[in-house]
């Protein structure tokens, strides 16, 4: 995270700082977004004389990307738990009484996918 602060500056400076402040600001978004290689997003403003800029990768912060195992037999065994866990979970969707769909299992503790299957 980047942060300029333009309040700590003496009042003789301050708009000079805050137009150095904004410029370095602009200067930033405007590399960022003109690089299509490099697949990233910045987020910022300044507000009451205080500019920030968030600059990260574009996508979802919330969605990891898992990589599959290249061993044939792991991912045999990773089929047949998948396999053994549905098979004793019975996982089925029902409707709350709001309308909204809600996952449910036949045994306890599969909601969380706690033991060994």
């Amino acid at each position: 995270m980047s942060s300029f602060g333009c309040r700590r500056a003496y009042p003789a400076l301050r708009s000079a700082a805050c137009a150095g402040a904004a410029l370095a600001f602009s200067l930033i978004a405007s590399v960022t977004f003109s690089s299509a290689q490099a697949q990233e997003v910045v987020i910022g403003g300044c507000v009451g004389g205080n500019c920030t800029a968030l600059w990260g990768p574009a996508g979802d912060p919330y969605f990891r990307h898992v990589p599959r195992s290249s061993d044939p037999a792991e991912r045999a065994r990773a089929r047949e738990r998948g396999r053994r866990w549905a098979d004793r979970c019975r996982p089925s969707i029902k409707q709350d009484r709001y309308g909204v769909p809600r996952y449910s299992y036949a045994m306890p503790g599969c909601e969380f996918g706690v033991g060994e299957y």
